[in-house]
């Protein structure tokens, strides 16, 4: 059982969800959010939303105990990820639990620009009744100029295109073929905000798009143009559009997020021409609840060990389902190779893969580090932080795609080096669940990796493996398996023999002193 802090208000069917996992759930109010640096050492997940500020001194606070912080919401502006993964502490959101909501906000808001909604409304709540001062705008053959052409807005251009209108798009990380599929035409930023009469904003804020659209270009906009932003506060210079809205260089705006929440000043929000809400892009009932359990199931399966989430600070994309077995088998071989390599300081390790797809090679690697690196260092390693501890240790990583032909389909091998010495461990998967290693530095065997295993090389001559069974069976040490290999060429024969309890070192130096045998190692997996 693990123990989950919640610390901003999380919609009920998440919590529930929590707690029937069989977690104790805590939340705190918001009174008590100055402990948290206090409190977050004690707790294994931490969960918020947008009132709590994930700083790195809180995640210090935490690290070597809390392993997940989950942002309820598609945004983390308010976790420190850096600090996050210094620490190995995985950062999970819900990123698309509101992409419906904050796509329908964005015409919400487009719409009560272009049609005067907001102050024909004040004023017929005032008794005025005044048809000719709320002439708008139809969408109707208008361009729509999108900026940023995630998944957001591809949604939008979708339903743009259902209002009739023209759809042009701007996104440096997404090719131009890509957008053409949505019937939508990618042009630059310049060329974009020259021919829009409507953009709206859907890109991440960044150091590269902070104040995106800033005096300059909105200077290239039509007078008439309007601007929605439902994306990410800062993007958009808000003073810089207060301006151009005194002006008259740009015809309007729908603000729902802003550089500062609360805002610090009031004064675009309050400007005729602006229809303004308060960051409502995923205040729906409906995206509530899909946030929280989304959520909710990625704190949950991130806590199990699953990799299977929405994490924003892993090294390589989250790799569902179907790679979990990979990357378990590449820590497994992992594990392995630094147990039969003993206690001098790892200086190299090299993954060498084929038969197995592109996007799982850097996790597998990752993998790999990490069960090498996890069973002699006090500190935690974990699939966030393994690269970085290899790199402080001037561990040299390497990873190479195999095109000769192999005995099995898919094969990973993992080779270690310390000093001058070295060794090899190579394995496949049967299927999902059925790890099998399948060579150890060039002996060919086949075998499950589990449990304790020991491992002993020896000249081979008759009657070894009855001596060690002899001395196993002395200790009263079941044997559950043995596994016997031959290299050509060699002299030596290898033997891997799984025990049902781990041996004292008594029975391990008996074993290592009988005389054919040459080498003995342990390497418990059962931890």
């Amino acid at each position: 059982m693990y123990k989950i802090l919640v610390s901003d208000p999380l919609h009920p069917v998440g919590l529930a969800m929590l707690r029937e996992s069989g977690h104790e759930v805590t939340e705190l109010p918001p009174e008590r959010r100055p402990e948290l640096p206090e409190l977050v050492a004690h707790y294994d997940a931490l969960v918020v939303r947008s009132g709590t500020k994930v700083t790195a001194d809180i995640l210090a606070a935490g690290a070597g105990h809390l392993k997940v912080v989950g942002r309820a919401g598609v945004g983390v502006d308010n976790v420190d990820v850096k600090a996050a993964t210094e620490h190995g502490i995985l950062v999970i959101n819900a990123p698309t639990a509101n992409l419906m909501s904050a796509t329908e906000h964005t015409f919400a808001l487009m719409l009560a620009v272009a049609r005067r909604v907001a102050v024909a409304d004040k004023q017929m709540k005032e008794g005025v009744w005044d048809r000719k001062a709320h002439v708008g705008s139809e969408l109707q053959g208008k361009t729509l100029g999108i900026i940023g052409f995630g998944r957001i807005g591809q949604r939008v251009a979708r339903r743009a295109q259902a209002f009739d209108m023209t759809t042009v798009a701007f996104d440096p990380f997404i090719d131009a073929q890509t957008i053409q599929r949505f019937d939508t035409e990618a042009l630059d930023l310049d060329t974009l905000l020259g021919r829009a009469d409507f953009v709206t904003l859907h890109t991440p804020l960044s150091e590269s798009t902070r104040n995106l659209l800033d005096t300059d270009k909105l200077a290239l906009m039509k007078d008439t143009a309007v601007i929605i932003n439902c994306g990410r506060g800062g993007v958009l210079d808000e003073g810089a559009l207060l301006a151009a809205l005194e002006a008259g260089t740009v015809g309007g705006a729908g603000i729902d997020v802003y550089a500062s929440e609360p805002p610090t000043d009031f004064a675009l929000a309050q400007h005729p021409r602006v229809v303004a809400t308060p960051h409502l892009g995923a205040s729906t009932h409906e995206a509530q609840e899909r946030i929280s359990t989304e959520t909710a199931k990625m704190v949950i399966a991130a806590l199990d060990g699953s990799l299977a989430v929405t994490a924003v600070n892993l090294p390589f994309r989250p790799t569902g389902v179907t790679g979990e077995p990979y990357l378990r088998l590449g820590e497994t071989l992992g594990q392995i190779a630094w147990g039969l390599l003993g206690d001098a300081p790892l200086n190299r390790l090299r993954v060498e893969l084929a038969g197995i797809d592109d996007a799982l090679h850097t996790p597998i690697t990752v993998a790999a580090v990490k069960g090498a690196l996890e069973p002699v260092l006090a500190e935690a390693v974990n699939y966030v932080n393994a690269e970085r501890v290899a790199a402080e240790r001037d561990v040299a990583i390497e990873r190479l795609s195999r095109t000769q032909p192999s005995d099995y389909p898919h094969l990973v091998q993992v080779h270690l080096e310390a000093g001058d010495r070295s060794v090899t461990v190579a394995g496949t998967l049967f299927h999902d669940d059925d790890l099998r290693v399948v060579s150890i530095d060039g002996f060919p065997l086949e075998f499950r990796p589990k449990d304790v295993l020991l491992v002993v090389r020896n000249r081979d001559v008759p009657g070894v493996v009855g001596r060690v069974g002899t001395v196993l069976g002395d200790a009263t040490i079941n044997i559950a398996e043995i596994h016997l290999a031959r290299r050509p060429g060699s002299d030596q024969a290898l033997a891997i023999v799984r025990l049902d309890a781990r041996p004292s070192d008594g029975v391990i130096a008996a074993i290592a002193g009988l005389e054919p045998v040459v080498l003995t190692q342990l390497v418990d997996l059962s931890q």
